[in-house]
């Protein structure tokens, strides 16, 4: 592989543990870093490790991490010639890559017309249909009346998922059973797309029971090089975000990890997709897959790739960005084990997992053979309470499936975060399920362990 001309210095546009995690990364490339920082976050362990630090506004993250202006002007003023964002905040905002784009800095991830395109699910979806992915039956476009959706449920069959088309991170979806349920949601859903992201525009799709969530990690260089890195097994989840990820699947066989791969790279390639993101399959009971959508960013799950992989893709996407060439392909990588990832959040399952920020007073992190630690934690850290409730991200390692659950296990029981409460007693109760350690489960599996809610909650 040819030496790439990487960056001098890099501003990383993010908090908690994922600024950590590529500022970690920036260390490692010998590059210099630059950490941002709400007032509210002005004792974050993100900071610590960074060459400089930035102040770029108040706690709410509307006037700080999500302020496009005062991220550019920082990244002016310590003379950086290249932004990473993170997952979530501004890593899928058009706007502030051609932002970036305007300045003369290096955005670490997708073109802004990737971006915009994985915003737009409908364009999205007619792309891969055009393409020969597997879609979902849906609405070809937006649906504009009550009238429409009603006409269009009776051709694709009940039960249907009415989805905001510039909606993300599982909001915006309700599920309708019936024509009934349909007339009673549309206008709903209408008016929550609207409110929470300035578009009110809906569709309409075919909703898959009991399915499973499949999603496949892709590099791709700008000479459209594009290659996936296997996948990662997403389907523990609650209102549509995820708890639990692991790699490879324990539903996919080689044939069928094949073919999904292919569909990945074919979706990644009909989009002209650049730098690293992940392709999102629906897996139903009799093995059918559908593209679900392209995510265009680094994912919180990203450690379980690397885990079995060797490949760091922090350090793939800075080297991606750099003008770096992709010379390898899914067949090349020494793929081995198996990597469990759970998401610790400071919520209380048994409270309908009511937040629960508030001072550390007692830490002690996991440790030994085979388990990795992201978090931004220390003992005597404050918790803000204006920001997601993900503090760890507990990965565990091993040869096999069962040898990576019994490591989890371990480690679970080993992790002290006191005295708030987290997702740690839940994920226990899920290690020691028959049916989760047969890798039998499927999007509802959760229910099992707390009370399937209303959406109305």
């Amino acid at each position: 592989m040819k030496k790439t001309q990487l960056f001098n210095k890099i501003l990383v546009a993010n908090r908690g543990e994922i600024a950590l995690r590529v500022i970690r990364a920036c260390r490692e490339l010998d590059i210099k870093s630059v950490a941002v920082y709400s007032e509210a976050d002005e004792t974050s362990l993100h900071l610590s490790p960074a060459d400089e630090r930035i102040c770029i506004g108040p706690a709410i993250s509307a006037k700080s991490y999500l302020n496009i202006d005062s991220v550019i002007a920082a990244a002016k003023s310590s003379g950086a010639d290249a932004i990473h964002p993170g997952y979530g905040y501004l890593a899928e905002k058009e706007e502030f890559a051609a932002a970036c784009e305007e300045n003369g800095i290096m955005f670490i991830g997708p073109k802004p017309e990737n971006l915009k395109l994985a915003g737009d699910k409908i364009t999205a979806k007619n792309i891969m249909e055009k393409a020969g992915v597997p879609v979902i039956p849906s609405s070809p476009g937006p649906v504009g009346t009550l009238g429409e959706a009603v006409e269009l449920c009776e051709t694709i069959g009940y039960p249907v998922m009415v989805k905001a088309s510039g909606g993300g991170g599982g909001r915006g979806i309700r599920i309708c059973e019936t024509e009934e349920t349909l007339r009673e949601d549309f206008l709903i859903a209408k008016a929550e797309a609207g409110a929470s992201f300035g578009n009110d525009e809906l569709y309409i799709e075919k909703f898959i029971l009991n399915p499973r969530h499949i999603e496949f990690q892709v590099l791709a260089d700008d000479a459209g090089n594009t290659a996936h890195l296997g996948e990662r097994e997403c389907t523990i989840q609650r209102r549509y975000q995820k708890l639990i990820e692991e790699s490879p699947s324990p539903k996919l066989t080689d044939h069928l990890r094949k073919a999904m791969g292919e569909a990945a790279i074919q979706a990644a390639r009909a989009v002209r997709y650049f730098n690293a993101g992940t392709v999102e399959f629906l897996l139903d009971s009799d093995d059918n897959f559908y593209f679900m959508e392209v995510n265009a960013r680094i994912q919180v799950e990203h450690p379980v790739t690397e885990l079995t992989t060797g490949i760091d893709l922090v350090k793939e996407q800075i080297r991606l960005s750099s003008g770096g060439k992709l010379e390898y392909s899914f067949d090349d990588l020494d793929k081995r084990g198996w990597a469990i990832e759970c998401r610790i959040n400071a919520e209380d399952p048994a409270r309908n997992f009511l937040p629960s920020p508030g001072v550390i007073d007692n830490y002690r992190p996991p440790g030994g053979f085979g388990v990795r630690l992201d978090t931004h934690l220390y003992q005597g850290y404050e918790l803000p309470i204006y920001y997601d409730s993900l503090i760890a991200k507990l990965v565990a390692f091993d040869l096999d499936r069962q040898g990576a659950i019994a490591v989890m296990k371990r480690s679970l029981d080993e992790f002290v975060i006191e005295p708030i409460k987290t997702t740690i007693p839940l994920y226990r109760q899920i290690m020691d399920d028959p049916d989760f350690c047969k890798g039998d489960f499927d999007t509802g599996f959760i229910n099992k362990f707390v009370p399937e809610e209303d959406d109305d909650d």
